[in-house]
């Protein structure tokens, strides 16, 4: 990857409704050809679990810039829906999601042994770049089906409310200006409580 990825970070956040974002349609999804796949943990079971950093789940999607396509990956813990970690930059692999878990473990203290982290089927999550980065923090992968957006419903609610609030409202010129715009709006967002519209969702997931 072509220099480092850029970091953030803040700690209840709302969903935006239940739809698909734009960005999100635009599915960011890859699955590699020799893609290690996890089992399914969740069996889309989103409910909060008791304490923190016991379920976490992300996901990456696209950011439009006018110097092109710009991409947010992001960690969220399913306790109190906030976004515990997240990296931004210019290109959509390993990489990219192992940041934002590294940023996630590290605002975490460091330590997050026994974390289950959900995801898709996505080559960046599948790769062994992210695994030994799993294994290396004591991190139980989980992945959902291929092609199911409800078997990851919480990322994909965050990824909504991406377009919903952010998206619509502002147009990049560059990807340092979505940079420093989306990084202020996570730190917004994690200080929100949640709107009634994940509760819907969820309610019709679990």
């Amino acid at each position: 990857m072509a220099g480092q990825p850029e970091h953030g970070r803040g700690v209840d956040g709302r969903a935006g409704p239940g739809r698909t974002s734009e960005a999100a349609s635009r599915s960011t999804t890859r699955r590699g050809r020799s893609a290690r796949k996890a089992p399914d943990a969740l069996q889309r079971d989103f409910a909060p679990p008791a304490r923190p950093d016991e379920r976490w789940c992300g996901d990456l999607t696209e950011i439009p810039t006018d110097e092109g396509r710009f991409y947010l990956a992001a960690v969220l813990d399913l306790h109190s829906r906030r976004c515990v970690g997240f990296a931004m930059d210019a290109h959509h692999n390993a990489a990219l999601a192992r940041a934002a878990l590294c940023v996630a473990i590290a605002v975490r203290g460091g330590s997050v042994t026994g974390v289950v982290f959900h995801t898709d089927q996505g080559a960046e999550y599948t790769g062994e770049l992210f695994a030994a980065a799993c294994r290396s923090a004591h991190v139980t992968q989980s992945m959902g089906r291929t092609g199911s957006a409800l078997d990851n419903a919480v990322a994909e609610s965050f990824n909504s409310t991406v377009e919903f609030e952010l998206l619509r409202d502002h147009h990049f010129a560059t990807r340092e200006q979505a940079r420093h715009t989306i990084a202020g709006w996570i730190d917004e967002y994690n200080h929100v409580h949640r709107s009634p519209w994940v509760v819907e969702l969820l309610r019709d997931v679990v």
